[in-house]
């Protein structure tokens, strides 16, 4: 095994250190990409750069300007850009075997191993892993599949999908599906029916306290499961975020998935957790749940998974609810070794370097930069999140959604090499999501400029 660095020796040392955005280099990539490249290509139309390399929570664009990076990939690069303890296996993997389908190898088994030594509540040693596409929303394919495969099994009859506003679980028909998004699915309608979404707890949008929206929401799920003139097929599954992340961040008060989970253990019903963000530490617990001690039935994870951004998802569920046969859930990509053996080494380094405290020290750290400077402005309407999972929603002079004031912002740090991210329903969401590697120094330096981008404009 070869050692692992220390997290303050992973990254480019100089960064932020920007000249002048976007360079000639990158402005002329970015012009090919717009001649040749689909019109469905977004990020760079808020963030334009082009990368050529990438070290812990630093990048490097084509035009040599080094930024700090606050954004991760979308919450994929937990342990940080080509962290060379997970690349060393990588590379000696695919120097052997890359692409098996679903026969066993040592990675695959090592694997489900691995996950099965950090997962959740009472899943260890009672759970079944299955991989199937590269992505997040396969892995939701899979639950919908898991979840109607028993329903017919067994001849229950279920067929109705309930789901909660402001979610996205992806962007398959299936994940389209469930998600809340309407920008996302109506061009693609229609989609799988029997889908209900009811609200999720959002304090700050509600008006209400903690307690309140937490009784709220759950009242509405409980209401529709069990009223026989709701309107809803008897459900196959719920299906939940434990922090929504496109939706803006948003964080449940607690109690409210230890009082989900009570109701669909009554009413046996799956609950299927989407941690595919929120997964492999990013909130400062391997998995979000365990932050209320609760067990998902059926648990996709994507993202982080792959170690460095190798495309891997699977899907972790209740050992009982194996009951596929051959060929029961397929994909081409379920093989894919070198992202196996990333997966496992990506977390044996989270382990060795204790990123969970350190993703919660840090995550403390932010949050109180932020809250510092909302007692300085209205703006900043509220701040929330768990770890490196962190939202800051803004508001305008009479506390409606201010995207023009995130997007300033966002262009501020860019401009002077800190990559951020928005998010919410308006857009109205600062979502600060760096690699759990990222070092105190770096926060602090970022934060500084996140900071004086609020003042500047705020």
């Amino acid at each position: 095994m070869s050692p692992t660095p220390p997290i303050q020796d992973l990254h480019f040392t100089d960064a932020p250190a920007v000249d002048r955005v976007p360079g000639p280099r990158s402005q002329k990539l970015l012009q090919k990409q717009t001649e040749i490249d689909s019109r469905a290509v977004a990020y760079p139309k808020s963030v334009p750069i082009a990368i050529e390399e990438a070290k812990g929570a630093t990048i490097r664009d084509v035009d040599g300007n080094l930024f700090l990076d606050f954004f991760a990939g979308i919450g994929v690069l937990n342990v940080g850009h080509s962290n060379p303890y997970v690349l060393d296996a990588v590379q000696e993997q695919t120097k052997k075997l890359v692409h098996t389908i679903d026969f066993p190898t040592e990675a695959r088994l090592d694997l489900i191993e691995k996950l099965n030594e950090i997962a959740p509540g009472d899943l260890p040693d009672n759970n079944r892993v299955v991989f199937g596409g590269p992505t997040g929303s396969d892995a939701i394919e899979a639950t919908l599949k898991i979840a109607k495969y028993n329903i017919a099994k067994y001849n229950t009859g279920n067929t109705g999908l309930i789901e909660f506003r402001g979610a996205y679980h992806g962007a398959t028909s299936g994940a389209l599906s469930i998600g809340g998004g309407r920008k996302y699915k109506e061009a693609y309608e229609p989609l799988l029916p029997n889908v209900y979404h009811v609200p999720y707890p959002y304090p700050f949008r509600q008006g209400l306290s903690d307690e309140e929206t937490c009784e709220r929401a759950l009242a509405n799920v409980h209401e529709l499961i069990e009223d026989p003139y709701s309107g809803i097929a008897d459900p196959a599954g719920v299906w939940v975020e434990p922090i929504q992340g496109e939706g803006g961040v948003v964080t449940p008060p607690d109690g409210f998935l230890r009082g989900l989970k009570k109701i669909t253990t009554e009413n046996e019903i799956p609950l299927i957790v989407d941690e595919i963000q929120t997964g492999f530490g990013r909130t400062g617990q391997w998995f979000a749940t365990e932050w209320e001690d609760v067990t998902p039935d059926i648990m996709p994870m994507a993202k982080a998974i792959g170690g460095i951004g190798l495309p891997l998802s699977a899907t972790m569920y209740r050992e009982e609810l194996d009951t596929w046969e051959a060929g029961g859930h397929v994909g081409t990509y379920r093989g894919n070794v070198p992202a196996m053996r990333a997966g496992i080494r990506a977390i044996e380094y989270i382990q060795e370097h204790d990123l969970l405290a350190h993703a919660r020290d840090v995550g403390s750290y932010i949050q109180r930069r932020f809250q510092d400077v909302a007692d300085e402005t209205p703006r900043i309407g509220d701040i929330r999140g768990k770890g490196l999972f962190i939202g800051a929603e803004f508001v305008d002079e009479n506390g409606q959604p201010n995207k023009p004031l995130v997007k300033a912002i966002q262009q501020y740090c860019y401009e002077r090499g800190v990559l951020v991210w928005t998010a919410g329903r308006n857009g109205n969401v600062l979502r600060i999501i760096p690699p759990l590697v990222i070092t105190e120094e770096q926060a602090e330096t970022g934060m500084d400029v996140v900071i004086d981008a609020i003042k500047t404009h705020a």
